[in-house]
């Protein structure tokens, strides 16, 4: 008897028409790491009395369908969570293609995402998915991955593929060697490591159904956080947090092949952070910064990815 194992383990996503409602085609195959993406439904225990010491049988609870996805930061499937992210991006050029994603859109797309594991066989569909938090971290060496947080409608399973033959991705990764930050303009020295977090954070729309699943998920306010760890050798940052300025903070990867990834955060506000010295070593500062819109630009970020496709 076959046995599911998750190096046979298969991806593939497309955008929705209608909220909730699969597409009948039009998937591409993803690329990923892992995934918690799942549906599960609570029994309650029965609080009635009179029947002995036994209990009675539980209830079932309302359905709850979300989990995470580890991705690889590469040249052109990462476009895919990006739009999920932004919404649509402003695409220019002739190819290779500047696709401009940006913060603040009202609307955001839904996906249908499917994970099959063809050895048992099992494929399931899960409708309405909408992102809530894309995060990732900027180090010296390692493997560069994103976690994409996901809140969906429903799970559906399945013995049969309904991605049919989805379209595959030429993966270009990017990698930690490939990563610089600047701060207006400048590049950013003496930077150990760093964190970026956006949330959309989602507002799960419950209402009743004969199913149990939600209605939608609607954006709320976002947030854009992160933290900056650095040697500290001069005053410039600790300086912009005490006189309370925002400045520019630029996450760039950029491959020899010409295709690059920028994530620009516009107005970045830093705290005034305690500065340690724990011993003979070098001494380190951890700036846990907070973004906001931008008043020129009307919006917090921008996140630009340059590569040879012409949409998403």
């Amino acid at each position: 008897m076959a046995r599911a194992q998750g190096a046979r383990a298969q991806m593939a996503l497309a955008f929705e028409t209608v909220y909730g409602t699969p597409p009948i085609g039009g998937f591409t195959k993803m690329p990923f790491a892992s995934t918690t993406l799942g549906a599960e439904q609570p029994l309650l225990n029965s609080e009635l009395l009179g029947y002995d010491r036994d209990p009675l049988p539980p209830i079932k609870d309302a359905v709850t369908a979300d989990g995470d996805v580890v991705l690889p930061i590469d040249a052109e499937a990462f476009g895919f969570w990006l739009k999920a992210a932004f919404g649509d991006p402003v695409t220019t050029g002739t190819g290779p293609w500047t696709h401009e994603f940006r913060s603040g859109a009202w609307t955001l797309p839904s996906l249908t995402i499917e994970t099959g594991m063809p050895e048992v066989p099992r494929y399931a569909i899960y409708s309405g998915c909408v992102l809530d938090q894309l995060s990732w971290q900027m180090q010296r060496s390692g493997l560069l991955t994103a976690t994409t947080r996901l809140v969906a409608q429903g799970e559906t399973v399945g013995t049969v593929s309904n991605a049919g033959t989805p379209t595959p991705i030429d993966l270009k990764r990017f990698g930690h060697f490939n990563g610089a930050i600047t701060r207006n303009g400048a590049a950013l020295g003496n930077v150990v490591s760093a964190q970026i977090s956006y949330a959309n954070n989602l507002d799960r729309i419950e209402t009743i159904r004969a199913d149990g699943r939600i209605d939608g998920a609607d954006p709320s306010i976002a947030a854009l956080t992160g933290s900056i760890e650095v040697r500290f050798s001069d005053s410039t940052l600790v300086s912009q947090a005490i006189n309370g300025e925002p400045c520019e903070l630029d996450f760039s990867y950029a491959l020899p092949s010409g295709e690059s990834f920028s994530f620009t955060v516009h107005a970045v506000y830093l705290p005034r952070p305690r500065i340690e010295i724990s011993g003979p070593q070098g001494v380190q500062a951890t700036f846990d910064w907070q973004a906001a819109r931008d008043s020129a630009l009307g919006r917090m970020c921008t996140a630009t990815l340059i590569n040879d496709r012409e949409e998403y």
